[in-house]
């Protein structure tokens, strides 16, 4: 069976980034992510989730397809729900370098658990 385009390219996906054209200030770029998916590394089973990020870019700013194929690409990998947050900052402040970044999982509820893990990189400045 040949790989469809879709799944070829969220195999192949690579985060980008651009310059930020303006540094003359602090400001904040939120992006909500709400079909979030991985699996448990345990059961097998699946894991859904809405995604919060929030950064205060320095010199680069996320490119967005680059992010929807990286996100993507957790839909078949088994990882913990503290590991979700912290690998998306983790990838995300290697890439960009910013000011503040936060991630936000907030996981749906499963086992009459609802998990939210957030990270944190960096000192926000609240007037941006």
């Amino acid at each position: 069976m040949e790989e469809k385009y879709g799944t070829k390219m969220i195999r192949e996906n690579r985060l980008d980034r651009f310059e930020n054209r303006n540094r003359k200030r602090d400001y904040t770029i939120d992006f909500t992510i709400p079909e979030f998916t991985c699996l448990c590394p345990i059961s097998g089973f699946p894991d859904f989730a809405t995604l919060y990020v929030e950064y205060q870019p320095d010199k680069y700013c996320v490119e967005l397809k680059s992010l929807k194929l990286y996100i993507n690409s957790f839909r078949d990998k088994g990882i913990f729900h503290e590991d979700v947050a912290n690998s998306v900052l983790d990838d995300l402040v290697e890439l960009l370098h910013p000011k503040y970044m936060s991630v936000v999982a907030d996981f749906n509820v499963r086992g009459n658990i609802h998990t939210t893990v957030r990270a944190i990189h960096g000192k926000k400045n609240e007037e941006a």
